[in-house]
C-alpha cells in the first residue's frame, strides 16, 4: 500500500507513466474579507499531464486537506452524496487515465507552525502575519495537488489572493489587481522545474531593490525580511555579495542564471539555513544580524548565499532524478560556495574555515554507526530525510574538492560547463557528471568513483621518516583501512609539507611535494635529503580527506607551538589533527583544553577561534575526567576565557569570542560579577571596553547568570519586555530552560512535549533545547533521563518529522556518561519496533557515549 513516505520504485513507476506539462495553482489567503484567514487556506489546482498507458491508474500528492471537489477529465471523483475516499497517507487515486489528462481539485489546506509546508508565524512586536513555503523533500503537497517527486518536472502558474498590505513572492514577477479588499497577484509562469522548487512567500514583508548587470542582461534584485527587522538588515553588504556571486558563477559556469528575478527572503522559524527555491530564496532570519557579531558570522553567511546560488545551477537547472543523488546536489553547492568565497569575495582564506568546520563535521558523521556512502541508498522519502548529513553535505564536498585536485580545475569546470548545457532544465544522474569529466580531463574516473562514493569510512595518513646527520633518508606516507581493521585503501591526490622554525621563531613551510598515493605505502622521492623539520604535514593544503595522523614529533611541536604556524590553513590542519586525536581517545582532553587556553587568543582567524573554544568545551563536558573537570577544568578555563576577553583588542571580534565561550561555562563569582557589571554598569565597568552590549548580548550574559542560580525569571521577564520580539521570545525560552532547577528542567521538557493547540512553534523547541542540557547541571537531568524514551515515543506519535527528530536528538541523555545508559539504549537500537529514524539517532548518541567513555578513561589516567 502506498504511503505519505514514497518510495523509489513507486516514483519510478510514475515518472515512467506520466509526464506532467503544467499547473494552475490559485491559492487564496485571506478570509474572503481582503483580512488573513485563520488556520487554514484554499488552493486549487489545475494540472495538465499525459499519460503513455491509457486506462491505466495513478496517484497524485496531497496532504492535510479537505477536498471540496475533484475533477479528473470532466469527471467528478466525489459525485455528491457519496464518500470522499481520499487518504490523506497515500494521496488521491486518478482512475482511467487519458492519453491527455486535466485534473482539478479545489481544497482547503491548513498553515504549519513546523517549518514545513505552508508556515504561519505571527510577529509579536506587531501582530503581523508572515507566510513562508518549505517544500523540500517532498512537501509541495501541503500547498497543492502535485505529482511530488525531483523528475516529474513542470511549468507553473500561480495566482495568489492576500491582504492589501502583503507582499508575495513565487518563483516569478507578478502583475496585481484589485479582488474584494484584497488584492490578486497574477505571476508569469515559470522555467520547467521541480515541486519542491516552488515558492510562496507572503505578508507585509520589507522590501529592498536592486539589480546585477553584465554582459548577459540585467537580473532584478530584491532583499526582504520582517518590518520589524527592517532597521537590521544591511542591504547594501547583501547586494553587493550577490553580485560578486553571480559575477564568479556567470564566468565559470559559462550559462547565465536562468531564473529572471532573483529574491532573496529572511524568513521566520526556519528550520535550516536556507533553501534555494528558484528565483526566490529562503533564509533562517538570523542572518539578519540584530546584534553585533563577529566576522566569522559574515563569512558564514556569505557561505550560505553562495551555496543557495550555486543551485541555481546544480540543482534548479539540472535536477537530480531521484534522491539518491541528493549528495551531488548538496556537496556541489558547499564546494562551489567556498571555490566563489576564495575567487570572488574578500573571504579569501575560506578553505581554512572549510577545513574547520565541514571537514569536522564529516568527520564525526563518517565515524557514527549511521554512516553511508556518499552515494547512498535512497529507498524512499525517509531515506532520504535521515540523510541530510554531514556525509551528504561536508564529506560529499570533500570529495568534490579531492576530484578537482586529480583531474585539475580547469578539466572539471569544462567537464561541468558541458554538462549544463546538455541537461538544461532536465534531469540527470551524478554517471552524465562522470561522463562529462572523463571527456574534459581524459582521465577513467569509474575506479575513483567506486573507492570513493561507494564506500564509507575515513583514511588515516601518516609518514615514515627516515633520517641521518639530521637529513630525511626517506619519507613515506602510510595509508590505514577507511574502517578500523578494515575498509577501502584509496587514491589520494595529496600534499606533504615540511615545516621548520625560521629565524623570528615561526613555523613556516620549507619544502612541499604533491602526489598520488595507492595503496599501504608511497614513497615521497622528492623529500629525501631535505633538512629534517619540526612538523611533518600529510595533507598539506587539505585537498583530500583524510584523517591525519602526526608523527610524534610533530605532535610535541603542535602542543608545545601550534600558534607559531605561520599559514592558516595549515595551523588549521593541526588544530584538527588534535581535535580528532581527543575524539579518539588518543590525548586527554585536558591537554586539548590547554593548548586551546594558550593557543586561542594567538589565532588571528576567528572562524577558528570560536570553533576551537566550542570544541574545548565538548572536551570539558564529554570527553575529560567528570571530577577533574569539576573541581579544575572548567574553572580555569572559564578564568583564561575573562582574561583573554580583558586583554583583547578592545571591541575586537577576538574579545566578543571570547566573552561569548565564557557566558557557555559554568561561571564562578568572579564571572557573575563581571557580567552583572557588564549588564548594569557597562563594559567599562566590567573592565571590558569597547565591547558593544547590545539586545543579544544582553541575553547571552543574562541566561550564563541564570544558569549559574545569580537571577531569576523576574530578571528575564524584565529583559523579554525590553525585548517584546520573536528573537526575544526564542532568547528568554532558552533563559527559561537554564534555570537551575528540577522544576524548570521539567517544565522545559513539558513544553517541548506539548501538542495541539499548546504546541510550541519549531523555533521556541529549538530555542529551549539549548538551555537544558548545561554543563553543571547534569544532577538537574535525572528525571529527564529516565523518562526519554516515553516522552520521545509520544512526541513522535503526535509530532512526527523534523520537530521530534530535533527534540529527540535535543533531549537526549548525553550528560548520563556511563556503561549502564549505553546498555540500555544498545536494547533499544536492537528493537525493530521502534521507528527507524529514532533508532538512528539513538545508535548516534549512543556511539558519541561510547566514544566519551573512551576519551574519559584516558583522560583520567592523566590524574592518577
Amino acid at each position: 500500500m502506498r504511503s505519505l513516505n514514497l518510495t523509489r520504485a513507486d516514483a519510478a513507476a510514475r515518472s515512467k507513466l506520466l509526464s506532467v506539462e503544467s499547473y494552475e495553482v490559485e491559492v487564496d489567503l485571506t478570509d474572503g474579507r481582503g483580512e488573513p484567514g485563520s488556520d487554514r487556506f484554499r488552493s486549487r489546482t489545475v494540472v495538465r499531464f499525459s499519460c503513455n498507458r491509457p486506462g491505466a491508474e495513478t496517484f497524485i500528492d496531497l496532504r492535510s486537506a479537505v477536498i471540496r471537489s475533484a475533477v479528473l477529465n470532466g469527471r467528478e471523483l466525489f459525485p455528491a452524496g457519496e464518500a470522499n475516499n481520499y487518504d490523506d497517507e497515500v494521496g488521491l487515486t486518478l482512475p482511467d487515465l487519458q492519453s491527455d489528462n486535466e485534473l482539478v481539485v479545489d481544497a482547503e489546506l491548513t498553515y504549519t507552525t513546523t517549518g514545513e509546508g505552508l508556515h504561519r508565524m505571527v510577529d509579536p512586536a506587531d501582530g503581523e502575519v508572515y507566510l513562508y513555503s518549505q517544500f523540500e523533500t517532498a512537501d509541495a503537497k501541503r500547498v497543492f495537488a502535485c505529482f511530488d517527486q525531483p523528475d516529474l518536472k513542470a511549468r507553473y502558474t500561480l495566482t495568489v489572493t492576500a491582504p492589501e498590505n502583503w507582499v508575495v513572492v513565487t518563483n516569478t514577477a507578478a502583475e496585481q489587481s484589485p479582488a474584494g479588499g484584497g488584492v490578486v497577484h497574477h505571476f508569469a509562469p515559470t522555467e520547467i522545474m521541480s515541486t519542491y522548487l516552488v515558492a510562496l512567500i507572503a505578508g507585509p514583508y520589507h522590501v529592498v531593490e536592486d539589480s546585477y548587470r553584465d554582459e548577459h542582461g540585467t537580473i532584478p534584485l530584491r532583499l526582504l525580511c520582517r518590518a520589524s527587522l527592517a532597521e537590521h538588515l544591511d542591504a547594501d553588504r547583501l547586494f553587493a555579495e550577490t553580485k560578486e556571486g553571480f559575477g564568479f558563477y556567470h564566468r565559470e559556469f559559462g550559462l547565465p542564471y536562468a531564473f529572471g528575478k532573483y529574491d532573496q527572503i529572511f524568513v521566520p522559524e526556519f528550520n535550516a539555513g536556507a533553501m534555494e527555491n528558484s528565483g526566490a530564496v529562503t533564509f533562517l532570519e538570523d542572518y539578519v544580524f540584530r546584534s553585533r557579531v563577529t566576522g566569522y558570522r559574515y563569512e558564514r553567511r556569505n557561505e550560505t548565499l553562495l551555496h543557495e546560488m550555486a543551485h541555481m545551477w546544480f540543482g534548479n537547472l539540472v535536477t537530480m532524478r531521484w534522491w539518491d543523488d541528493l549528495w551531488l546536489n548538496e556537496s556541489f553547492a558547499t564546494f562551489a560556495s567556498v571555490l566563489a568565497q576564495v575567487d570572488a569575495t574578500q573571504y579569501t582564506d575560506a578553505w581554512t574555515t572549510f577545513a574547520n568546520v565541514e571537514k569536522s563535521w564529516a568527520y564525526r558523521q563518517d565515524q557514527l554507526p549511521s554512516t553511508h556512502p556518499v552515494a547512498a541508498d535512497m529507498t524512499d522519502l525517509e531515506t532520504v530525510e535521515a540523510n541530510f548529513d554531514g556525509i551528504t553535505y561536508a564529506k560529499g564536498a570533500s570529495v568534490l574538492k579531492q576530484l578537482v585536485a586529480y583531474v585539475g580545475r580547469e578539466p572539471f569546470l569544462t567537464g561541468l560547463r558541458a554538462y549544463f548545457t546538455e541537461h538544461a532544465f532536465g534531469n540527470a544522474q551524478f554517471d552524465d557528471l562522470l561522463s562529462a569529466l572523463e571527456k574534459s580531463s581524459g582521465r577513467d574516473l569509474s575506479g575513483w568513483a567506486d573507492q570513493w562514493l561507494r564506500t564509507t569510512g575515513i583514511n588515516p595518513i601518516s609518514v615514515e621518516v627516515g633520517h641521518s646527520d639530521s637529513a630525511i633518508t626517506e619519507l613515506a606516507v602510510i595509508q590505514g583501512p577507511a574502517a578500523p581493521g578494515a575498509g577501502e585503501l584509496r587514491t589520494h591526490r595529496l600534499g606533504v609539507g615540511l615545516y621548520s622554525r625560521n629565524d623570528s621563531g615561526e613555523l613556516v613551510r620549507t619544502a612541499r611535494a604533491e602526489l598520488d598515493i595507492h595503496g599501504e605505502r608511497t614513497v615521497v622521492a622528492d623529500l629525501a635529503g631535505q633538512p629534517v623539520p619540526d612538523l611533518i604535514l600529510p595533507n598539506d593544503d587539505d585537498l583530500t580527506y583524510c584523517s591525519v595522523r602526526l608523527d610524534d614529533r610533530s605532535v610535541a611541536t603542535v602542543l608545545d607551538s601550534l600558534e607559531d604556524i605561520s599559514d592558516s590553513l595549515a595551523r588549521t590542519l593541526c588544530w584538527s589533527a588534535l581535535w580528532e586525536m581527543t575524539r579518539e581517545a588518543r590525548l586527554p582532553a585536558r591537554r586539548f583544553v590547554e593548548v586551546v587556553s594558550r593557543a586561542a587568543p594567538r589565532e588571528p582567524h576567528i572562524g577558528v577561534v570560536q570553533r576551537v573554544l566550542t570544541q574545548a568545551q565538548t572536551a570539558l563536558a564529554r570527553y575529560a575526567d567528570p571530577d577533574w573537570a569539576a573541581a579544575t577544568g572548567w574553572k580555569t578555563f572559564s578564568h583564561a576565557m575573562l582574561e583573554a576577553a580583558r586583554a583583547a583588542e578592545p571591541g575586537s571580534d577576538h574579545q566578543l569570542a571570547f566573552l561569548t565561550a565564557l557566558c557557555a561555562c559554568p561561571i564562578g563569582a568572579d564571572q557573575c560579577r563581571a557580567l552583572e557589571t557588564l549588564l548594569d554598569a557597562g563594559a567599562d565597568e566590567a573592565g571590558l571596553p569597547g565591547l558593544v552590549v547590545d539586545t543579544d548580548l544582553r541575553w547571552t550574559a543574562l541566561t550564563a547568570l541564570v544558569a549559574a542560580g545569580a537571577e531569576d525569571s523576574e530578571r528575564i521577564d524584565a529583559e523579554l519586555a525590553a525585548d517584546d520580539t520573536a528573537g526575544g521570545a526564542r532568547r528568554a525560552a532558552t533563559a527559561r530552560a537554564a534555570r537551575p532547577t528540577v522544576g524548570a528542567k521539567e517544565e522545559a521538557e513539558q513544553l517541548l512535549l506539548a501538542t495541539g493547540a499548546d504546541a510550541p512553534s519549531n523555533a521556541i523547541v529549538r530555542a529551549t533545547l539549548l538551555g537544558i542540557d548545561l554543563p553543571g547541571h547534569e544532577h538537574l537531568l535525572s528525571g529527564l533521563c529516565e523518562r526519554y524514551l516515553e516522552d520521545v515515543t509520544a512526541l513522535w506519535a503526535a509530532r512526527p518529522g523534523d520537530l521530534a527528530q530535533t527534540v529527540a536528538e535535543g533531549i537526549f541523555p548525553s550528560w548520563a556518561v556511563d556503561n549502564q545508559t549505553v546498555a540500555r539504549f544498545e536494547s533499544v537500537i536492537a528493537d525493530e519496533t521502534k521507528p527507524a529514524a529514532l533508532r538512528r539517532i539513538i545508535a548516534e548518541q549512543t556511539a558519541d557515549m561510547t566514544r566519551a567513555l573512551a576519551a574519559r578513561t584516558v583522560d583520567t589516567a592523566e590524574s592518577d
